[in-house]
């Protein structure tokens, strides 16, 4: 059986968990994935989860300096003014450093250069004085799969993973079930071999010698 779905995976966790008739643990099997993937947005490195999204500024709020972030954000990548002519690129700075900048100039507007984050915010400095696009490329966490949304990336990618993870999510009930070890190295293995494949697709591990037109070596 292809494990490619959230229904293929409850199906293949209860068949190897082998304890169909324990109503409870099955019961249970959702939460357990919904906790696997808790630890995988935790330890996962993978390009896969980066993503792009636009928020714009608002002059005519109370704060136009603080723009929510989305819900799935981790961290951020890079962030830059995508409707001002070069698409400039936002410099991040420590939330001291940015405290200390703003007293510096006097807290005046105009188009941002810096940013930090606080909380679920980013904060951009110089408040803005124009509602710009900031553009950011960002880490976002792994789309949960349920019944209302069976597959993602993460699930198509690495089932063997996801498979891993929830029998693992399972242990506390399993207690001395000698298969534990197995699962343990079994996520332990296919988080280390994602997180280098996300490396090859990040750094080009192919020749670096890059010749430009009209230029000779």
């Amino acid at each position: 059986m292809a494990i490619n779905t959230y229904a293929t995976l409850v199906a293949a966790a209860t068949e190897y968990l082998a304890r169909e008739e324990d109503a409870t643990l099955v019961a249970r099997i959702p939460d357990f994935i919904t906790l696997a993937e808790a630890k995988f947005n935790r330890v996962l490195l993978h390009p896969r989860m980066e993503t792009i999204d636009t928020l714009t500024v608002n002059t005519g709020g109370a704060d136009p300096e603080y723009l929510d972030l989305p819900t799935d954000f981790q961290t951020m990548r890079r962030a830059r003014l995508s409707g001002v002519e070069g698409k400039p690129r936002l410099q991040f700075m420590t939330r001291t450093q940015l405290d200390d900048y703003r007293y510096s100039n006097d807290n005046t507007t105009g188009q941002p250069v810096y940013f930090t984050i606080i909380g679920d915010q980013m904060e951009l400095v110089p408040t803005p004085n124009y509602d710009y696009d900031v553009e950011i490329v960002y880490r976002a966490n792994v789309p949960a799969i349920n019944s209302g949304n069976s597959s993602n990336w993460l699930l198509t990618m690495a089932p063997d993973l996801y498979l891993y993870g929830v029998l693992l999510e399972a242990a506390p009930y399993m207690k001395a079930d000698e298969r534990i070890a197995v699962w343990v190295a079994g996520v332990e293995s296919a988080i280390d071999q994602l997180n280098k494949h996300g490396d090859r697709q990040s750094f080009d591990s192919g020749p670096t010698t890059i010749r430009l037109p009209g230029v000779v070596p």
